[in-house]
C-alpha cells in the first residue's frame, strides 16, 4: 500500500478533526523515506572556529558522508532554535520536495514559507581537509564564536555555538518529559 493510501486511510479512519495531525505524520514520513540511504549521525562533538570562521567537521560525521556518498551539503538556521542545520543534499532534496507537495502554488502563507525555508539556504562544500566555512551572516545570527558543538540528529547535522549547546543539554529531565509526552500522545493512536 502506498505512503498516500495510508494517509487517505488514517484521515477516514480518525476523521477530519486529525486530519492535520495526519498531514504533518505523513509530511515527516516523506521527508525520512524518500531517501533510498539511510544515513544517521550520534553523538555531539566540539569543535574550534576560526577568525575566517572556517572549522573542521569532525571526521566522524566526515566518513558517514563518504560512505553514503554525498553529493553535497546544504546549510540553512534551524527554524526553531539559533542553531544551523547541516543537511546531506539528497536529505534537503526530499524535505523540501515533502514541503513543495504540501504547498498550492495559490496559497500565499503557503508559498511564502516555502520561499522563505528555501531561500535562508546555503549550499556547503568541504576543503581537502575537511574544513567547511560557516558564512558570517549564520555566525552572527546563532551567537556562534570561537567554538561550536557539532551534534548528530538522524540524518542532519546541528552546529551550535558551544555554550548554547551545554546550556540545551544540560536539564536531562527536559528529555525525559519530553520524550514521555511524544510517547504517551504516540499510543493514543
Amino acid at each position: 500500500m502506498s505512503s498516500k493510501k495510508n494517509f487517505s486511510c488514517a484521515q477516514k479512519k480518525y476523521g477530519e478533526k486529525c486530519g492535520e495531525l495526519w498531514g504533518i505524520l505523513y509530511l515527516w514520513h516523506k521527508i525520512y523515506t524518500t531517501s533510498e540511504k539511510s544515513m544517521r549521525f550520534t553523538g555531539n562533538i566540539d569543535a574550534k572556529v576560526d577568525e575566517k570562521g572556517r572549522v573542521f567537521v569532525p571526521s566522524s560525521f566526515r566518513k558517514i558522508l563518504q560512505k553514503e556518498e554525498t553529493q553535497g551539503l546544504i546549510m540553512r538556521r534551524d527554524i526553531f532554535q539559533r542553531c544551523l542545520i547541516l543537511y546531506p543534499q539528497e536529505v534537503w532534496n526530499a524535505q523540501v520536495d515533502a514541503i513543495t507537495e504540501r504547498t498550492n502554488m495559490f496559497d500565499r502563507q503557503g508559498r511564502d514559507a516555502l520561499r522563505r525555508f528555501v531561500a535562508g539556504a546555503e549550499a556547503i562544500s568541504l576543503d581537502s581537509g575537511g574544513r567547511m566555512l560557516i558564512p558570517r551572516r549564520y555566525l552572527e545570527e546563532t551567537g556562534i564564536q570561537n567554538e561550536v558543538r557539532f551534534i548528530g540528529v538522524d540524518n542532519t547535522i546541528e552546529i551550535w555555538s558551544r555554550q548554547a549547546a551545554e546550556t540545551l543539554l544540560a536539564e536531562p529531565e527536559i528529555l525525559a518529559d519530553n520524550l514521555e509526552n511524544m510517547m504517551k500522545s504516540h499510543e493514543t493512536f
